[in-house]
């Protein structure tokens, strides 16, 4: 077994974004024309000039003269991967990307590694090594261009299957045609220095044959021509020149799910080519009245999708029962000015019908070329099996129409037999009528015909025979037809609507109820458990949801299980996660994995990765995009956890930046006073001590002992105000009768009320609650000081409890001057005073704060009223709840 493919850190090979590399191609017309000798020639006269050139990859194919240029040239070492047995040796991309050269050499361009590779095509690895900041030269043969495909096919009669995408070649810096004549390729064929004898004999005769080596020496002139002038018109347009640009031409391909889907989107991608590189879109246009397309067809229209991606155009999907009206809505929305088509062998009777797609295209579109491409060899060998698995599914529904006769028949004896006079075409017309409601329209219209036929031979003069004998037996094989016209279309039609009305409903159902689970998550966490539940469940196969934490990317969340992802997925999970594109299961990167790995792309940041099992959905099924509108959607709630979680955070920084601030200048004022108070008695006490009067003494000891007190006050409240922030106040309930609570609270606050007078109303009986007896009457002493403090002289301060149905109500008033309407609802925020001019005196503004954290620690309520007494006083309520609610009768 070999090691997990690895998915290299980008950060550790140089910058975290480095600039793109440069790509040069060496592009030629076939095999053997000299693109690897002129690639190493040229890397040696780099080398000759200071260059840091290292060959990655070279095939030489035994040839003497190539394999002596790569003499003096740095050649990496090859790594084997173990593929069915075998030690197979191929390019060492992580050992590239380590080395980091000036340049780098990789050979074939369009080469297919060995399964087990991290890609599994070498220009995906030449386009890693390109975004690590690497420059490339490398070497392509003209017929593997993927748009060229059937170009090719049809000019040497041989399908290339290794190819790379037309975009990839575009992307290229340099091209370099490496062309030689057609006679000198044949004599270099013949004298041994591209294949072997044997074999050059046979590819002289077949793939090297003039004509051949002609048309594709012209298409690689052409193509590179192309290229050229792309990049030409590329730089005067970000020059701002003014020019006859082909920005005016847009291309529209519509395909189906159909062999030509593929062909119909390389043919868009040569066109694009030969209009300057013009805009192309490729479409599919989904007919609500129609059954979607089978698992061949989608998978077709899916491969078509990801090939149009490939080769640089977009996709869409359209949606019309009238093909012609959605196309032309949407050309013209577009301004699409080319529009291509395909017709197949099925089509022609159409065309001869006039009712053609190309014909109808024609006619509505107005100033629109339409360009049409016919069904090629390559085509109808990819028809055959779906057009048999069609004819299977047909001949079931013929059959079934025809057991549907047979059955009428037997029905219809048993009653020839049993009455007369009996309208036995009812039986048939029900038996049609079955068929075309099962089966649709052709089955019907063979059920009418033998139903006909059956009728007329058995129960028509003259009987056992096929002859007419009356007029009115036309009329009822026209009615049979009739019938069967109807009923079969328009059943078909129903059913099928009723399919799609019902798959689409379950999709948005589905989607809905996604979108209210994701909704409801309360974190980033439980967010990604309901995504992978949801997926899990549209799939119909497990799913896994990965998130970034403590700089790795960790699996959060499985459905049905959260399942244990090996080396190989996370390298592919991590893939995704860091370049933003499917990797796993088949995509380009990693493909060998069992899962297939998908970013989730927010609004703003990726904020995670979603994989799949493999082969749990078809390309293009509606079960694809189903998933894949799950995921975008909680791509976005994970998003909105993140920046939910974000935002509580960043106000907890806030409110602790502003306490903090606000708790140093209330030290800087609270503490200072009192210790210099302190400080200053003490000193005169010690200094002055014998000399002063006992009356003086007293005074300072007594100020000292204030001081302290309040000092003791302050350091408690900030003690209290800690644990409140911090989350560490514990509550201890229990039984509470509440009298003896103010009480208590009253004695303690006895010595500070000077001139003032504490009146207390209780009742006789009072119901005990559940609170923590010593926060409670640490929360009364506070609000009691708080009264007492902003009390004048001679005044009352009215201490009293009482209860209603559901709890206990202590109530505090004064005679203060009271606070602003404005104030009430800030008045239990930390450090908050009602004087403009703080008395620090009157303390550090916590005790109220520390009063209502406490009260609402014990599941209490505590509110402010002010003015109460003639636009003067203020009243604070406390509300602590009963366990058991109080009978009317007994308050």
């Amino acid at each position: 077994m070999t090691d997990a493919p690895s998915v290299p850190d980008p950060t550790k090979a140089g910058s975290k974004h480095p600039k793109r590399g440069r790509l040069k191609v060496f592009l030629g017309m076939s095999p053997g024309v000299g693109k690897t000798y002129e690639m190493l020639r040229a890397a040696r006269r780099r080398k000759a000039e200071g260059g840091d050139v290292v060959v990655g990859v070279v095939e030489t194919h035994g040839r003497k003269e190539t394999q002596s240029l790569l003499r003096g040239l740095e050649v990496m070492a090859r790594k084997p991967i173990d593929y069915k047995g075998r030690a197979l040796m191929e390019f060492d991309i992580d050992a590239a990307l380590a080395r980091r050269p000036e340049l780098l050499l990789v050979d074939e361009y369009a080469h297919s590694n060995v399964p087990g590779s991290r890609h599994p095509k070498r220009w995906q690895d030449v386009e890693e090594l390109l975004d690590a900041g690497i420059n490339v030269w490398t070497t392509l043969n003209v017929q593997h261009l993927e748009s060229l495909v059937e170009v090719v096919l049809r000019i040497t009669g041989v399908r290339q299957r290794e190819t790379v995408p037309d975009s990839a070649l575009s992307r290229a810096d340099d091209i370099e045609v490496v062309d030689i004549t057609a006679d000198e390729l044949r004599q270099r064929l013949a004298e041994g220095k591209v294949y072997v004898p044997e074999t050059a004999r046979l590819a002289a005769d077949k793939f090297f044959k003039v004509e051949n080596l002609i048309a594709l020496r012209e298409l690689a002139l052409r193509r590179a021509a192309q290229t050229v002038d792309d990049q030409l018109v590329a730089t005067l347009r970000d020059r701002g020149m003014e020019g006859p640009w082909a920005a005016g031409e847009r291309i529209l391909v519509l395909v189906g799910g159909d062999a030509m889907a593929s062909p119909l989107v390389r043919a868009g991608r040569r066109l694009s080519d030969m209009m300057m590189d013009a805009p192309w879109t490729v479409a599919h246009v989904e007919r609500p009245s129609r059954p979607v397309p089978g698992a061949v067809g989608a998978a077709r229209l899916g491969e078509a999708f990801m090939l149009a991606e490939q080769l640089g155009g977009r996709t869409v999907l359209l949606t019309g029962d009238d093909v012609v009206k959605a196309v032309m809505d949407y050309a013209r929305r577009a301004n699409v000015t080319q529009i291509v088509i395909g017709k197949g062998i099925d089509s022609r009777i159409s065309e001869i019908m006039g009712r053609s797609l190309a014909a109808e295209l024609l006619r509505a579109g107005k100033g629109t070329a339409i360009h049409v491409i016919t069904e090629g060899e390559s085509g109808s060998a990819q028809t055959v099996a779906s057009t048999s698995a069609r004819r299977r599914l047909a001949w079931q529904g013929y059959a079934t129409g025809a057991a549907f006769i047979v059955v009428a028949t037997g029905i219809a004896v048993i009653l020839d037999r049993t009455f007369q006079r009996v309208d036995l075409g009812v039986v048939y017309l029900s038996a049609v009528l079955a068929a075309g409601v099962l089966y649709g329209l052709r089955p019907a219209l063979v059920a009418a015909t033998v139903a006909f036929l059956t009728y007329n031979f058995l129960f028509l003069e003259p009987r056992y025979t096929f002859l007419i004998g009356s007029p009115t037996d036309i009329l009822t094989l026209v009615v049979f037809w009739a019938v069967a016209l109807v009923t079969g279309g328009l059943a078909g039609r129903v059913r099928d609507q009723a399919r799609n009305a019902q798959r689409r409903a379950s999709a948005v159902s589905a989607l809905l109820a996604a979108s209210q689970s994701l909704a409801a998550a309360e974190d980033r966490l439980a967010t990604a458990r309901v995504l992978a539940e949801q997926t899990a469940a549209a799939a119909g196969a497990k799913a896994v949801v990965l998130l970034p934490l403590d700089d790795d990317l960790v699996a959060v969340a499985g459905a049905p299980t959260l399942e244990t992802l090996g080396s190989a997925a996370m390298a592919a999970a991590r893939w995704a996660w860091e370049r933003g594109e499917p990797a796993g299961h088949g995509t380009g990167t990693l493909p060998q994995t069992s899962w297939t790995f998908r970013p989730l792309q927010g609004l703003r940041s990726r904020a995670g990765v979603a994989g799949i099992e493999a082969d749990a959905l078809a390309s293009g099924s509606e079960e694809e995009r189903l998933a894949l509108a799950l995921l975008e959607q909680g791509a976005v709630a994970l998003e909105r956890a993140q920046l939910a979680g974000d935002a509580v955070e960043t106000e907890t920084l806030r409110r602790t930046d502003r306490f903090r601030g606000a708790l140093m200048n209330s030290v800087s004022h609270d503490l200072r006073t009192p210790l210099s108070t302190v400080l200053g008695a003490a000193t005169t006490l010690i200094d002055y001590g014998p000399t002063l009067k006992a009356d003086v003494r007293r005074d300072l000891l007594l100020s000292i002992r204030e001081e302290a007190e309040r000092l003791s006050r302050y350091v408690g409240d900030l003690l209290d105000m800690t644990r409140l922030e911090g989350g560490a106040l514990s509550v201890r309930s229990d039984w509470t009768d509440v009298r003896d609570v103010l009480n208590a609270a009253a004695e303690r606050v006895s010595r500070r009320l000077g001139a003032r007078r504490l009146a207390r109303d209780f009742p006789s009986q009072l119901s005990a609650v559940q609170a923590d007896q010593a926060l409670l009457e640490q929360a009364l002493v506070n609000i009691l000081e708080n009264a007492i403090a902003y009390s004048p002289d001679d005044t009352t301060i009215e201490l009293a409890a009482y209860e209603d149905r559901g709890s206990v109500v202590i109530s505090i008033e004064d005679e203060g001057k009271g606070i602003p309407t404005e104030e009430l609802e800030r008045v239990f925020d930390k450090f908050r005073r009602m004087d403009e001019q703080p008395d620090r005196s009157k303390g550090a503004g916590l005790g109220l704060a520390i009063a209502k954290g406490f009260v609402e620690a014990m599941n209490g309520r505590i509110a402010a009223a002010s003015p109460i007494h003639d636009g003067h006083g203020t009243r604070i309520l406390i509300s602590l709840p009963k366990s058991i609610a109080t009978h009317p009768d007994l308050l």
